[in-house]
């Protein structure tokens, strides 16, 4: 998709297109939409971004929250966005042993209890065995660490579905 085309976009357009980069939070391309024109991906996502820096600290953690636990119970009842979906099983998080699903929980419901939001990590980014060390790690962080860390990973699971999404329709409208 041009960016002329995105430029153009009526605000419910756009928000149809863009509302759901950032999980289950439209409101998150509501408030960019005021940003057009965008030049590129880079200021597109970039004005998303500045979006949720800008909210206040209770918003930036329903955001978090908006987002499904790794391998939890929504992957469990097949409830998660496809972006998530795809997302968790490109690291193998789909096809854990019977340990690790026990493990993975018990770290979900730690982190939950100690930081007020779930485990929030860029996936893509990482081998299972490194997942696993960063929910150890991260869950000793401050909460105030761990808010800062869970959006920047936000950021990059938002920027890497930015990308995918605006290819995809790139193919639809060629």
């Amino acid at each position: 998709m041009d960016f002329d085309t995105i430029n153009r976009m009526s605000a419910n357009e756009f928000v149809r297109c863009f509302g759901g980069v950032f999980e289950h939070s439209p409101w998150v391309a509501e408030h960019a939409f005021a940003a057009r024109p965008f030049a590129d991906i880079d200021r597109l996502h970039a004005a998303m971004v500045a979006v949720v820096r800008s909210a206040p600290r209770e918003e930036q953690i329903a955001l978090l929250n908006a987002h499904p636990d790794l391998a939890g119970r929504e992957a469990e009842e097949g409830t998660m966005t496809d972006a998530s979906v795809a997302e968790q099983s490109s690291a193998g998080l789909d096809a854990l042993s019977a340990g690790e699903v026990a493990r993975i929980a018990e770290l979900n419901v730690r982190y939950r209890a100690r930081h007020g939001f779930p485990f929030i990590i860029a996936v893509r980014h990482y081998t299972k065995a490194g997942i696993f060390h960063e929910f150890e790690r991260r869950l000793h962080e401050s909460s105030d660490i761990e808010l800062a860390t869970a959006l920047r990973q936000v950021f990059a699971i938002t920027r890497m579905r930015l990308e995918r999404l605006c290819a995809s329709r790139q193919g639809v409208e060629a």
